[in-house]
């Protein structure tokens, strides 16, 4: 588990789309937490793929990527508290054919 934090500056239309764009790319390994924070459930091999497409992205100048690497062990070291409790990505899901 990588939890992947990131600042991008907006205050141009070329910074609200790189924010739009790097929230895209997160959103296609992980699942959203916070504004600007994604948990990403990745392998090494994926990992690097995402990277390279978010500092591809971002403008080092302006804006920043942050990653925490959580581990295998990631469940013990993520407590939530509050409103959107999220789902569990190693948990089952079931999907309903007949909604």
């Amino acid at each position: 588990m990588v939890l992947i934090t990131y600042d991008v500056n907006v205050s141009t239309p070329i910074g609200r789309k790189r924010l739009r764009h790097v929230a895209k790319q997160c959103q296609n390994f992980g699942q959203r937490v916070q504004n600007s924070v994604f948990e990403c459930l990745v392998d090494p091999t994926q990992f690097t793929q995402l990277k390279h497409r978010l500092e591809a992205i971002v403008d080092p100048k302006t804006d920043s990527l942050r990653y925490y690497f959580l581990g295998s062990n990631w469940k013990r070291r993520v407590e939530h508290f509050g409103a959107k409790e999220t789902y569990d990505p190693e948990g089952v899901l079931i999907i309903d054919a007949n909604p």
